[in-house]
């Protein structure tokens, strides 16, 4: 059974959470690759200040690649790979989070 489409702007405002459960941030706005008419990223804001201490400053947010997505819903699911991020760990994907401002 196939839900009925939503309007991607009811992503914004939504908050996204890990796998494991961490707050990560709620989306602020959406990366489109128009050409190829899909979603490639999601503009987190209100970002969890523990998470990406030293990382990022307050004014500022991130951009999280859209493959990261595990479930949408009330909230968004995405991979633990945040909490990668946040060891310090070199991991290549942890790396492709991208400063927006």
């Amino acid at each position: 059974m196939n839900a009925a489409p939503e309007e991607i702007t009811s992503l914004v405002g939504r908050e996204v959470y890990s796998s494991n459960g961490v707050f990560v941030g709620e989306i602020e706005d959406i990366q489109l690759d128009l050409d190829a008419r899909a979603v490639t990223g999601l503009a987190l804001a209100e970002l969890n200040h523990e998470l990406f201490a030293g990382q990022v400053s307050g004014s500022t947010g991130v951009i999280v690649p859209y493959r990261w997505v595990r479930a949408v819903g009330d909230v968004v699911l995405i991979n633990d790979v945040i909490e990668r991020y946040d060891a310090g760990e070199s991991d290549e994907e942890a790396s492709e989070i991208a400063e927006s401002r």
